[in-house]
């Protein structure tokens, strides 16, 4: 029951007016980038756009712009190759992620 407590809590914090709206592919995204960040990882834009196997390349950059957009994700120009774009957490992405940890350990209560 843990798990359906867990997605209960989840989809409440996303309907918070305080994190934009994302949709399946967006909260995807998200997902597989805060890992790569988690293990000290930088996610260029080419990099991501190939990091999810059953969504093109093309719809992957509609979303990063997107989360860009939004707020959750900024883009930071490689110092040496200026065409390299790295994907970076915003401080409102921190915050949901602290949201979503929240939510994990709420639901284990």
């Amino acid at each position: 029951m843990s798990y359906l407590k867990f997605l209960n809590l989840v989809k409440a914090v996303r309907q918070l007016p305080t994190y934009p709206a994302m949709d399946a592919i967006e909260a995807r995204l998200i997902n597989e980038l805060g890992l790569g960040w988690a293990a000290g990882k930088q996610t260029s834009v080419v990099e991501a756009m190939n990091m999810l196997d059953d969504v093109s390349p093309s719809s992957v950059h509609r979303r990063l712009q997107t989360l860009k957009k939004k707020g959750l994700i900024k883009l930071v120009v490689d110092k040496v190759d200026s065409r390299v774009k790295y994907i970076v957490g915003t401080t409102l992405y921190r915050k949901y992620l602290a949201e979503m940890d929240a939510c994990l350990l709420k639901a284990q209560d």
